[in-house]
């Protein structure tokens, strides 16, 4: 055999024993199969984890929406003084009606509205003819009794002289009964003496009560003052007494005069009974009157009349005001300013951390844990934006600002904003 043939047998044969492959496109489908399968694996997995995440992200974002956030403060130490108006009477510091005491017309008057008067000054004068022929009857009736009074003193005198002559005469010239007469002439000249002596004394009474009403035909002024009001005039029948039907004379006597001292001034103001307490003698006031709008007047509280009214429940009040410029006027109206002090120990809130349920007044606090607690709250004084809080609350507390309505004892609350107050 040649050497060629011996080769390609060889050939042959090594081709024989060979394993045998598969052709290329199947390895290349395999891999592909492969790589597919890996990449649906991984897009499973991947799959799973974000829907997992999600689920978690939605129950988290769940759970931060179903806890409120709220926003917190505490409480301020120290209410500041509250600034209350109310209306006031102004009233003279005297002032006083005058009236007539004796009836007649009158004469003349001397002073007329606005008049500024001194004490004992004369206002007016009243023809009283009633009571001048009264006074010289009276006066004619003492002049009698007194003449009559000095012969019955000299009845006495020698009634006396006689009986006592007669007492001392010697025994048995006169007879014992001739004396007893002697002394009772003597006591009979001083009875009726005395008797002479009583009418003196009550015609001079007469006589001197209507001279003192003789003097009440002067009007004059009670005490230094302006006169605010002048209700009669020259020739008018004047009755006397201080009203409808009243006095002396009887009929209507009406009010001649009105004389007001307004050095200085009263005013009036009936305080409710939740600010009485806060009221004492020393406290100042601003007055506001329509009239004078560009003007403050000063006022000093004197006294209270230390009962509170039952129909309005309020408390009068009197102030003193100074009025040297007469600005001020009897029957005015004012608005009075007060500056009530503050209490250091009071707590107030906002009006907005308020709950109001069926419970009562309440605010809700944040305690341990973020968890809300309402308590029940009793208030003070409005104060506008914040209210007094006198028990229920301490400056400690961390409060909650304007609370959802659906917020409960024992919620969880996410708190922002503390401390902003």
């Amino acid at each position: 055999m040649s050497e060629t043939d011996e080769s390609k047998e060889q050939d042959h044969i090594a081709v024989r024993e060979a394993p045998e492959q598969p052709p290329e496109s199947t390895r290349t489908l395999r891999r592909a199969g492969l790589a597919t399968l890996v990449i649906a694996v991984v897009i499973a997995v991947a799959g799973i984890g974000l829907r997992w995440l999600h689920e978690r992200n939605v129950a988290q974002w769940t759970d931060t929406q179903a806890t409120p956030t709220v926003s917190i403060i505490t409480p301020q130490r120290g209410v500041s003084g509250q600034q209350t108006v109310l209306p006031g009477n102004i009233q003279a510091w005297y002032e006083a009606p005058i009236y007539a005491r004796v009836s007649g017309y009158l004469k003349n008057w001397y002073f007329d509205y606005g008049a500024h008067v001194t004490k004992g000054q004369l206002l007016a004068q009243i023809d009283a003819p009633d009571l001048d022929a009264e006074l010289a009857a009276a006066d004619a009736n003492l002049k009698s009794a007194e003449a009559q009074t000095r012969v019955r003193e000299s009845e006495v005198e020698f009634a006396k002289t006689t009986y006592a002559r007669w007492r001392d005469s010697p025994k048995g010239v006169v007879s014992e009964q001739e004396q007893e007469s002697k002394k009772a002439d003597f006591n009979s000249a001083t009875a009726r003496y005395n008797a002479s002596l009583a009418d003196v004394n009550a015609d001079r009474g007469v006589v001197d009560r209507l001279k003192a009403l003789e003097e009440f035909k002067r009007i004059v002024a009670p005490f230094d003052g302006i006169v605010t009001a002048r209700n009669t005039d020259i020739g008018a029948l004047i009755n006397a007494g201080s009203g409808s039907g009243g006095g002396t004379g009887g009929g209507n006597a009406p009010q001649l005069f009105r004389v007001a001292d307004v050095h200085e001034m009263r005013v009036f103001v009936q305080v409710p009974q939740e600010m009485s307490a806060s009221l004492r003698a020393g406290l100042t006031a601003d007055l506001h009157l329509p009239q004078y709008a560009d003007r403050v007047f000063k006022a000093v509280v004197a006294t209270t009349s230390g009962a509170i009214n039952e129909s309005a429940r309020t408390l009068l009040v009197e102030l003193h005001a100074d009025n040297a410029d007469g600005l001020l006027q009897p029957g005015t109206y004012a608005e009075v300013h007060f500056d009530l002090p503050g209490n250091p120990e009071m707590v107030r809130i906002p009006s907005s951390a308020l709950v109001f349920r069926e419970d009562g007044m309440q605010v809700a606090v944040v305690g341990a844990g973020d968890r809300v607690e309402l308590r029940p709250v009793k208030l003070g004084r409005n104060l506008g934006t914040d209210v007094e809080v006198l028990t229920g609350l301490a400056p400690s507390d961390r409060v909650i600002e304007s609370p959802p309505d659906s917020l409960a004892t024992g919620d969880h609350v996410l708190v922002a904003d503390f401390g902003k107050r």
